[in-house]
């Protein structure tokens, strides 16, 4: 007998053009079948909208009930994208670009 450890996964989709209906989200499907395909269970998928506090907050409840959170959508380069700062925020750490 073994014992194998669940691992499981959280999905965020961010971003207000996948809420309004005029961009349509493929990112669930492929990645959920992609992670389920390597034994990585995900068991919870949220679709907010691109606002800081409601970024920080979904990270930080689904970082908490899930081994890994992904996120999709919302990393853009338009001058508004606010997903990445959002996220270090969420995890305390300084937002800066890698060298």
């Amino acid at each position: 007998m073994t014992d194998k450890k669940e691992i499981s996964a959280g999905i965020i989709i961010i971003g207000n053009e996948i809420l309004s209906g005029r961009t349509k989200d493929t990112n669930t499907s492929t990645l959920a079948l992609w992670l389920n395909s390597i034994g990585v269970k995900v068991s919870e998928v949220r679709i907010i909208p691109d606002i800081e506090n409601t970024i920080i907050e979904t990270v930080n409840v689904l970082r908490k009930k899930h081994n890994y959170i992904f996120t999709s959508g919302g990393i853009g380069r338009t001058h508004d994208d606010i997903t990445a700062e959002s996220i270090s925020k969420a995890f305390n750490r300084k937002y800066e670009a890698h060298k």
